[in-house]
C-alpha cells in the first residue's frame, strides 16, 4: 500500500510542472465578475418558487447568500432589510439564498442561533427578524448555489440590468451593527449601476461563516462520537449543597433541571435539554440536572443519563424531605415535574418554568440574555 502512496505523490508533483495544468481542492468556485447570473428555480419561505425571470423587472438585482445559525449572516439581516427598502423604489431587487445544508451543522455550531438552517428554521428566523426580501432554500441539492460558489454567509452578488455580474464581496467592512462601516462596498456597486458607471471595486473579500456544503456531513458523525466518549457521572446532593448550586458563584448561565425517571414529560423533554447544552456551552451555559428519584434507584437514573449522553453536571437528591428540598430550589414552585430554571451567576433569577418546556422559547430566552447574544462581538481589549 506504501508504494502506491508514493507513486500517486510522484505523479501529482509531475502534473504540477506542467505548464498550464491548476489543481484545486475548492470544487465551488466564485462566479467571475462579467459572467451571466446562473438561473435558479427555489422554493421561498412565502410558498412561492423562484427564478431570475422573478426579477426581470429589476434593474439591479442582488443576490444574497445567508444563514440562520451564523453570527456575522445575522448581523448584517438590519442592513440587507435597510439595503432591500431604501433602493426598492429605484428598481433594485434584493433575493437571500440559504446555501447550507442542515445535515452538515453540527450542534455546537448554534451557540448564536436558537433555530438550525433547515427551511422551517429559516421560516421562524424571517418572521422574528420581519424580513422584507424573498427567503430561499437551497440547502437540498445546492445546485444554484454551487454555481454562484459563495464564499461565506454573508456573500453579496450584485448584478446589472443585463444580468451580468458586477460585484461580488462584502457588503461592507463592518461586522459590529452597532459601529459605522468605512467602506459600503455593496451600495457603492448599486450606486454605480444605477447611474451607468463602473463599480469602483467589483471584487472584495468576504467574512462570516463557511458555507456547510453536504460533503461537510461528516462533521456530524465525528461530533456524535466524541460526544458518546464524554464521561456521564451522577452525584449526590442535599439541601445545602441545591441552595450553593442556585448562588451560582461561577460566570456561566447555569440551566437548571429538576426531574425524575418516573416523570413522562421529564423523561421526554430531556433530550431538548442535552441539545440545548451542546448548542450553547461553549458560549459560557452550563446544564445543571437534580434527579429526584430515590437514592436507591439512583443506578436507574445514571442508566438514563447516560443513555441520553448528559455529560454536564448531574446530581440526585438524598435528603428525607422533599417539600424541603422545594423550598430550597424555589419558594414559589408548586412542587410539579419537570421544573427548570435559569440562573445568572451570583443567583439571579431570568427564567422557572413548571412543567415540560418549550425548546424553542428557552433557547431563545438563553440567546438573548446579554450574557449570550446572537451576535459575536471581540472582548473589550484592557487598557
Amino acid at each position: 500500500m506504501k508504494k502506491y502512496s508514493i507513486r500517486l505523490s510522484i505523479i501529482l508533483i509531475l502534473l504540477l510542472t506542467i505548464p498550464g495544468f491548476a489543481f484545486s481542492f475548492d470544487e465551488h468556485k466564485t462566479l467571475a465578475i462579467g459572467a451571466a447570473a446562473p438561473d435558479f428555480s427555489l422554493p421561498g419561505i412565502d410558498g412561492k418558487t423562484y427564478t431570475l425571470k422573478s426579477f426581470k423587472a429589476a434593474k439591479v438585482l442582488a443576490v444574497v447568500f445567508i444563514c440562520n445559525h451564523c453570527p456575522t449572516s445575522q448581523a448584517y439581516e438590519n442592513r440587507i432589510i435597510k439595503l432591500t427598502s431604501d433602493y426598492a423604489a429605484k428598481g433594485v431587487s434584493v433575493v437571500a439564498i440559504n446555501p447550507n445544508n442542515p445535515s452538515s451543522l453540527r450542534l455546537d455550531e448554534l451557540g448564536y442561533s436558537d433555530v438550525g438552517d433547515s427551511f422551517d428554521d429559516m421560516k421562524i428566523r424571517a418572521r422574528d427578524g420581519k424580513f422584507n426580501f424573498p427567503y430561499l432554500y437551497d440547502g437540498e441539492t445546492e445546485i444554484a448555489s454551487k454555481m454562484y460558489g459563495p464564499v461565506a454567509t454573508p456573500h453579496i452578488f450584485i448584478f446589472d440590468k443585463d444580468r451580468k455580474l458586477r460585484y461580488n464581496g462584502r457588503i461592507d467592512d463592518m461586522e459590529d451593527p452597532a459601529r459605522t462601516p468605512h467602506s459600503f462596498d455593496a451600495r457603492n456597486a448599486i450606486e454605480a449601476l444605477l447611474n451607468n458607471k463602473e463599480v469602483p471595486v467589483p471584487v472584495t473579500k468576504t467574512f462570516g461563516c463557511s458555507i456547510k456544503w453536504a460533503e461537510k456531513n461528516t462533521w456530524i458523525e465525528k461530533a456524535q462520537i466524541e460526544w458518546a466518549k464524554e464521561p456521564v457521572k451522577l452525584n449526590t446532593i442535599n439541601e445545602a449543597g441545591i441552595r450553593d448550586v442556585l448562588k451560582n458563584h461561577s460566570d456561566k448561565l447555569r440551566l437548571i433541571n429538576i426531574w425524575a425517571t418516573w416523570c413522562g414529560p421529564c423523561v421526554a423533554e430531556f433530550a431538548d435539554l442535552v441539545t440545548i447544552n451542546r448548542m450553547y456551552r461553549d458560549r459560557g451555559v452550563e446544564l445543571v440536572s437534580i434527579s429526584t428519584d430515590s437514592p436507591v434507584n439512583k443506578d436507574k437514573a445514571l442508566k438514563f443519563l447516560q443513555r441520553k449522553q448528559a455529560s454536564g453536571t448531574n446530581y440526585i437528591f438524598v435528603g428525607d424531605d422533599k417539600y424541603k428540598m422545594i423550598e430550597a430550589i424555589d419558594p414559589k414552585w408548586e412542587g410539579a415535574l419537570p421544573y427548570t430554571i435559569l440562573v445568572e451567576p451570583d443567583g439571579k433569577i431570568v427564567y422557572t418554568h413548571q412543567g415540560a418546556i418549550d425548546a424553542e422559547e428557552l433557547k431563545k430566552i438563553i440567546f438573548n440574555n446579554p450574557m449570550i447574544g446572537r451576535i459575536y462581538k471581540e472582548p473589550a481589549l484592557k487598557q
